[in-house]
């Protein structure tokens, strides 16, 4: 009997992209289970609290074999508590890089047994960052090819 390969995917998703949906469906092809989870603490300030935060990515995968779960201290402990392996983090450009594999081994001295998988989006989200879309959306600007079109009412409904 095979181990259930289970793996998160953390982030503030404030809000979630497409670019987020992308890595998301594209991981849950690789893993028996992929958890969404989203931030509650973090030094961001953001738009959405971590309910609806939640409750958006909950409606972007409704139907799809992907969970969503709100967690709130360190994130190894999130890892362990769902008897995840893998920890997914998205990498957009080469300056996410040297931070991203900075808290890759962080983590991993935090869990030892710990693996993290960095994947980009797909080239047309390559550029899409939650910061970017609230900024755009701030400014009047259309975000629909962006965010899901829950998530776009959403931001409007927001500012």
């Amino acid at each position: 009997m095979s181990k259930t390969r289970i793996a998160v995917y953390p982030g503030t998703f404030d809000p979630i992209t497409r670019g987020h949906e992308d890595i998301v469906r594209r991981a849950a092809n690789l893993f028996d289970q992929v958890i969404v989870a989203v931030a509650g603490s973090t030094s961001k300030q953001t738009l959405f609290s971590l309910q609806e935060r939640v409750d958006l990515a909950q409606s972007v995968f409704a139907g799809e074999n992907i969970k969503v779960v709100g967690f709130d201290g360190l994130l190894m402990q999130f890892v362990q508590a769902q008897g995840a392996q893998m920890v997914i983090r998205g990498l957009r450009a080469a300056s996410d890089f040297e931070y991203e594999f900075q808290l890759a081994g962080m983590n991993r001295k935090l869990y030892p047994k710990l693996e993290t998988l960095f994947m980009t989006p797909a080239e047309e989200y390559m550029f899409i960052s939650s910061s970017l879309v609230r900024e755009v959306a701030r400014l009047g600007g259309d975000v629909n090819q962006f965010v899901s079109p829950g998530v776009e009412t959403a931001i409007k409904q927001k500012l």
